[in-house]
Formats: C-alpha cells, structure tokens, sequence
C-alpha cells in the first residue's frame, strides 16, 4: 500500500470514529432529555392525579369540616349530611333559612338527615362580625339547643345589609330571650374568648374554599341552584 494510500486510509478510519462519537453523544443527549421531560410528565400528571383524586372546593370539607364554632342538628347515623356554610347579615342566607329551618328540622327529627351550620363572617359591616361573635359565646357556653334558638332570632331580626343595625348589647339580649346565660356571654365577649372563636370559624370556612354565601354541602358535594327557592327545593327534596 502506497503512503499516500495509507495516509488517506487513517483519515477515513478518523472520520469515520469521529462521526460515531458524534452520534453516540447525540444519543446519550436525547436520551437525556427525553428522561428529563419524562420525569416532568410523571412528577406533573402525578399532582394532576393527586388533585383530582382529592378533588377541590368546599366539597373537601365535608367529612371534615375544620376547626372554629359549628351546630350540629340530627344524628350521625342519618342517610343524608347537611353542612350549611353562612354570614348572619347574607340576605340569601335569611331566604334559604327562612325556606328551609322547618324542613330541615323535621328532617332531622325524623332521623334523615343531620345539619350543620357553620357561620362566618363573610361581609364587612360590622354587624356581621357582632351577630357572630354573640353565636359563638351562646354555643360555647350555653350549648347547640340555646345556639339553634339564638340562629332562628338573629335570622327572625335580620337587618338590610345597609341597616340600620342593632348594637351588639341588643344581640346579646336576643341570646338571653334564646335562653343563654347573659354574664357568660358577655364575659365571652369581654375576654375576647367570642372573637377568638368567631375568627377560627370565618378562617376554617376560608380554609375550606368557601367564597359565598349561602354554600351549602349536600352529602359532601356543594349543591347548586339558579335562585335560593331552587336551592331550598333541591335541599329538601333530597332530605325528604
């Protein structure tokens, strides 16, 4: 072989193993990627499966409300749970009570279905704020018989949302007409024990997702309505 030959030989062997080094780098590269992009997808449809199996909304709360001040009406063991989420000047919140308090009482009576309600403050006058913390020092220290009767009071009194409004001393003057004790109350009140309790229930029902009012929770899904009559009807059919 010439040395011309040979020379042209081991350039052609060079070429030949730098184009293979090229390509097995090539390789090793989208291999790379292609793992890097493949843990993405995991990672992220993963968190997509995780969520949808957790779900999202007021719904999750359900089973396990949080923590703040709730009334429970009606037993454990009833076929259908009832979680009422609420502002006490909301004037939807006054319809749908207004709608379905008796229904929702014999009901729950009658074994079918338990209620809970779980007011908040949710709008900023001030009123709202009061009327809470005047719910939450009867239920603490009077209990959900005297809390129930209290919540049909502050409803049966409700004002406008551009009042006038009645003040806090007059709140706790319907807590005693609902049977409460009115120095425990106010004590409540005056050690700040009421606001305590009143801003655990607003931050659980925050916690929860809840944006509006009334939210109500039918077997653990949020039940939906074109107008307050539609929810209330939906409700009670579904408790009957």
């Amino acid at each position: 072989m010439s040395k011309k030959s040979s020379a042209q030989d081991r350039a052609d062997r060079a070429a030949a193993a730098l184009a293979e080094q090229r390509r097995k780098e090539r390789r090793r590269t989208f291999l790379s990627v292609t793992g890097v992009v493949l843990v993405m997808v995991l990672i992220l449809g993963g968190g997509f499966l995780a969520a949808k199996l957790k779900g999202g909304g007021p719904s999750d709360t359900a089973a396990d409300p949080g923590s703040g001040t709730a009334m429970t009406i009606g037993q454990a063991s009833a076929p259908h749970s009832v979680v009422i989420y609420e502002d006490f000047l909301c004037p939807y919140c006054g319809e749908l009570e207004k709608r379905t308090k008796d229904g929702l009482t014999t009901a729950a009576a009658d074994g079918k279905v338990q209620v809970t309600y779980r007011p908040f403050r949710l709008l900023s006058p001030d009123y709202s704020q009061q009327a809470l913390e005047v719910w939450v020092a009867t239920q603490h220290t009077a209990g959900n018989d005297v809390a129930k009767k209290l919540h049909d009071l502050l409803y049966a009194n409700q004002p406008s949302e551009q009042g006038p409004f009645r003040k806090q001393s007059e709140l706790v003057t319907l807590a005693v007409q609902a049977g409460a004790d009115q120095a425990k109350v106010q004590q409540a009140i005056d050690s700040g024990d009421a606001t305590t309790w009143a801003d655990a229930s607003t931050k659980a029902a925050q916690d929860a997702g809840v944006a509006s009012t009334p939210t109500v929770l039918l077997d653990g899904k949020e039940l939906s309505g074109r107008t307050v009559d539609d929810m209330a009807t939906k409700l009670l059919q579904a408790v009957s």
